[in-house]
């Protein structure tokens, strides 16, 4: 007579056998293109074309990397309800040739168009009513007194990039480094757009950011601006770590070019690594104006 751990072996084997045999069965059938059917989420995924068009579908529209990059491509749904585009540091200190950071971002800017692609992200939004929120880098004199500094929060200091009189004193505000390009200006007073608090180093952790897009309901966000490693990838690390579905848009942001490395190139990567989604300024217009569209018409 076979001990219970004798008993145990065999019928252990024998169910294991059985579940071999039959996932081979499955597999030689699928294999056939025998009685298979795709699951139903396949069946309504929403994807893009080879060139990252966004498409619609009975379940909505959604962003998708175009760009063959070895890794999944989860995507992101554009829920006009619950999605925004968010902005980082439009401002004349990093997109003006006459601000103090030109002369190392200028040339990602320049080559990524990211003065004309931001702009588009601000017009769309104005005119398809999608909430827009600008998440600014001011500094104010109480800031200069940090007793310990990274290296680029001590450059930023010494430069004076982004510096403003104080929290309640606009003077001298009006075409500084801290203000806005001004041809955003007309977009940034739109009734869609929210201004939150500063940041103070690189991402939302120290604004307002994260409670006034949650109040609003928005967990979808469309994320753009300057500059690619720093406040823009500080941005899109935090928001993911809240809970947040981010798509980046690739060439409405730029880095810098110093011997350290190309700033962008860098940022580039761990965009196609951690967001749901990085698309062209195209891209997202396009998937943005499908998804209001196909909203208005239900």
């Amino acid at each position: 007579m076979k001990s219970k751990q004798q008993q145990f072996v065999t019928a252990f084997a024998f169910v294991l056998a059985a579940i071999t045999a039959a996932a081979l069965f499955d597999l030689n059938r699928s294999s056939a293109g025998v009685g298979t059917t795709a699951p139903a989420a396949a069946v309504s995924t929403v994807a893009s074309n080879a060139t990252g068009t966004p498409k619609d579908t009975a379940v909505g529209v959604t962003l998708v990397t175009s760009a063959d990059i070895g890794l999944p491509k989860p995507g992101m749904k554009i829920d006009p309800q619950r999605t925004a585009i968010v902005i980082t540091d439009p401002q004349n200190d990093f997109l003006s040739p006459n601000g103090v950071a030109w002369g190392v971002v200028g040339e990602s800017v320049t080559e990524n168009g990211v003065v004309e692609h931001l702009g588009q992200l601000f017009a769309a939004a104005q005119r398809l009513d999608v909430p827009l929120f600008v998440s600014p880098h001011y500094y104010f004199p109480h800031d200069h007194h940090w007793k310990f500094e990274g290296a680029l929060e001590k450059l930023m200091h010494d430069i004076k990039m982004f510096d403003r009189r104080g929290p309640l004193d606009v003077k001298g505000f009006e075409g500084s480094g801290a203000d806005w390009l001004e041809q955003y200006k007309p977009y940034i007073r739109g009734k869609n757009v929210v201004v939150t608090n500063p940041h103070k180093v690189y991402g939302p952790e120290s604004n307002d950011l994260v409670l006034q897009l949650r109040k609003q309901g928005i967990d979808k966000v469309i994320l753009a601006g300057m500059s690619a490693n720093l406040c823009t990838e500080s941005h899109m690390r935090e928001l993911i770590e809240q809970g947040f579905d981010v798509t980046v848009v690739k060439d409405a942001t730029a880095g810098a070019k110093t011997p350290a490395g190309d700033a962008y190139q860098a940022a580039l990567a761990n965009f196609y690594y951690i967001a749901s989604a990085v698309v062209t300024t195209d891209e997202a217009v396009q998937g943005l104006e499908k998804a209001i569209g196909k909203s208005k018409a239900e």
